[in-house]
């Protein structure tokens, strides 16, 4: 069964044109779906619909490949590695062009999507997507402080963290879980935080990347996604597309 998406992207997919010129195309009754003048936002399926611009059919485009990892510790979010440490590519189904969105560093853990959708990737790592990014952290310091510190606001050499959302809880032992929402994904940002905030961090997880929770997949293990990640992920790309059309935001993670 083929995928059913919304027509604007199925033509920015086929390399058409973006999804605001294709929504140009669709209202000048340029495009037809089986026949009839396409309408914005109606949902296609590539694979069985006759989608046709300006008369010629549009080219099914290769069906997107999408991966969700646990990363573990000690691997490198990277091709290749030249001191050949484990990659994350060793750890998922390999396919062409496929890439990782946004990095993870060597010892952070936790959710890591991969795709062979090379726009998509860069859409969801665009200052301008907001996609929210959550992290747990065991720490070590005065996490309740901290969470007071990071709601408020706290400047980093680069610019200011804003927390989405904070909170922690003791683990007991002087040890603590600090949970922490952001919107964006400066290099080692979270780490960084920890650090201006005097938290000693043991050990970070990344538990969700946009509408991807970690859930219960096992450390160094991959799933694909389910049809309801998808259709958030279409969600988010699109009003992204639209932001970054705008002139919205700058380089990407």
């Amino acid at each position: 069964m083929g995928e059913t998406m919304r027509i604007q992207r199925a033509l920015a997919r086929a390399g058409v044109a973006s999804r605001r010129h294709s929504e140009e195309m669709i209202a000048a009754g340029r495009v037809l779906v089986n026949g009839r003048p396409a309408q914005i936002g109606q949902s296609v399926d590539p694979d069985k619909d006759d989608i046709r611009v300006d008369g010629a059919a549009v080219a099914t485009a290769p069906a997107t490949v999408w991966v969700v990892l646990n990363k573990p510790q000690g691997v490198m979010t990277t091709r290749s590695d030249p001191q050949h440490r484990r990659t994350v590519f060793d750890l998922v189904p390999q396919a062409p062009g496929l890439t990782y969105v946004g990095r993870l560093d060597y010892m952070t853990e936790g959710v890591l999507l991969l795709t062979t959708d090379g726009k998509a990737a860069h859409a969801l790592t665009h200052p301008s997507s907001g996609v929210e990014r959550e992290y747990m952290a065991i720490v070590r310091g005065d996490a309740e402080t901290a969470v007071k510190l990071a709601r408020a606001g706290v400047k980093l050499p680069d610019g200011p963290v804003r927390a989405a959302r904070v909170s922690s809880r003791s683990l007991g032992g002087g040890v603590h879980e600090f949970v922490i929402t952001i919107a964006e994904g400066r290099k080692r940002e979270v780490r960084r935080l920890c650090s201006a905030l005097d938290l000693e961090v043991e050990r970070l997880i990344r538990t969700r990347y946009g509408p991807v929770a970690l859930g219960n997949l096992a450390s160094g293990r991959s799933r694909t996604l389910t049809a309801a990640e998808r259709h958030e992920l279409d969600r988010l790309m699109e009003r992204t597309d639209g932001n970054q059309e705008r002139g919205t935001g700058g380089a990407a993670n």
